[in-house]
């Protein structure tokens, strides 16, 4: 199966954006799209005893009308999920794409990620789904467990998609790391979009070495590309570098054990993945 970009729609404010921002990367990437949506059906309400004392005619028929009710939402559920697919498909035509496909699936949306994972080159998705607060600072729970689950890029976008023009990317100089600058050193997403590289630390002959050569990586693979090494605690340093230069797209590995990488594999919800209001690429 050929790899393509796979982008996560359901109900929430982010599927538009999740609409544009794949529709940019599979162009960027040259690889298909497809939009998936699933209906999860682990979110049911849960069953309840309504019949009490009723007789046993009575109850058959309350039970009868409870199984009908089902079949209903199931139906309803599917017809949304069909036309909200074709809603994203059109969208995407309307953004440049030649061709885009749709699926639709019913099962939980991680348990079909992990599925479908081998055709993925790039998932994109919104930072939270419908079930969550759109004004508080959570995480969806899907996408946490997609993070910890999948081997695949993750781009998590915000409500709005812009066109990427300034990318950073944190780095400390490690294996997993130079992997990352070397996966976006290659990549056709970022084709002509200058690069920074951002070490926090202290400005020591090590980190300046590490600066050195993710910046002839890069260069040398015809990015425009630039560096710094800033010290202090590594969310609050990120964040202000990333607004003192107006970098629209952060990208981190989601590996290891180092202080940054261990901000996306930790048993909770790190502050840059709740505070960031840019696009975040996870390299795998």
């Amino acid at each position: 199966m050929t790899e393509q970009v796979m982008a996560a729609i359901d109900g929430s404010q982010f599927s538009e954006a999740v609409c544009d921002s794949a529709a940019w990367a599979s162009q960027a990437l040259g690889v298909p799209l497809t939009f998936l949506h699933v209906n999860d059906n682990h979110t049911a309400p849960e069953e309840q005893d309504l019949s009490g004392n009723l007789s046993l005619g009575a109850r058959e028929h309350l039970m009868e009308e409870l199984s009908r009710l089902d079949e209903e939402r199931a139906r309803v559920a599917q017809e949304q999920g069909r036309l909200m697919l074709q809603a994203a498909k059109e969208r995407a035509l309307e953004d440049g794409v030649a061709e885009a496909a749709t699926r639709q699936r019913n099962g939980t949306l991680v348990e079909t990620l992990e599925e479908l994972q081998s055709e993925i080159r790039l998932l994109v998705l919104g930072k939270r789904g419908e079930g969550v607060d759109q004004a508080s600072e959570h995480l969806g729970s899907n996408l946490e467990r997609v993070i910890r689950t999948l081997h695949r890029p993750i781009l998590m976008v915000p409500p709005a998609f812009t066109r990427p023009e300034k990318v950073m990317i944190a780095f400390d100089g490690s294996k997993t790391t130079r992997k990352g600058v070397e996966m976006l050193a290659r990549s056709p997403l970022f084709e002509g979009v200058t690069v920074h590289v951002v070490i926090v630390g202290a400005d020591l002959a090590d980190n300046r070495s590490h600066l050195d050569w993710a910046l002839e990586t890069l260069r040398g693979a015809g990015h425009d590309a630039e560096g710094a090494i800033r010290p202090g605690e590594v969310e609050g340093t990120l964040h202000a570098y990333q607004e003192e230069q107006g970098i629209d797209m952060l990208v981190m590995g989601a590996y290891g054990h180092s202080r940054i990488r261990h901000l996306l594999v930790g048993s909770t919800t790190t502050d840059m993945l709740r505070r960031t209001r840019i696009p975040l690429l996870l390299l795998r």
